[in-house]
C-alpha cells in the first residue's frame, strides 16, 4: 500500500479543495475544526478523495465507492448558464 505522501511525490497529483473551512491552518486539528474533502486528480481523473481535519489526513476514500460517489455528487460544479 502506497502512502499519500509517496503517491504524491511519484505521481504529482493536483489537489483541488472542494470545501473550505475558512479557518487558519494549524499543526494539529482542533476539536471544533470542520472536516473537508479534497479531490486528488491525475490527468483530469479523480483518483482519490482525502478526508481532512485541518492539515491532518484522516482517511482516503475511493471515488468509485458509494460514499465517494455521494461526496463527488454533492460537490459537482454547477454549469454556467449561457
Amino acid at each position: 500500500m502506497m502512502t499519500d505522501e509517496k503517491h504524491q511525490r511519484e505521481n504529482g497529483p493536483e489537489i483541488s479543495q472542494m470545501e473550505a473551512t475558512g479557518s487558519p491552518p494549524a499543526n494539529e486539528p482542533e476539536e471544533n475544526e470542520d472536516i473537508t474533502y479534497h479531490a486528488v486528480e491525475k490527468e483530469g481523473v479523480i483518483t482519490a478523495i482525502w478526508e481532512m481535519k485541518g492539515k491532518k489526513h484522516l482517511r482516503t476514500i475511493d471515488p468509485r465507492s458509494e460514499e465517494g460517489r455521494r461526496i463527488l455528487e454533492a460537490y459537482k460544479p454547477s454549469e454556467k448558464a449561457e
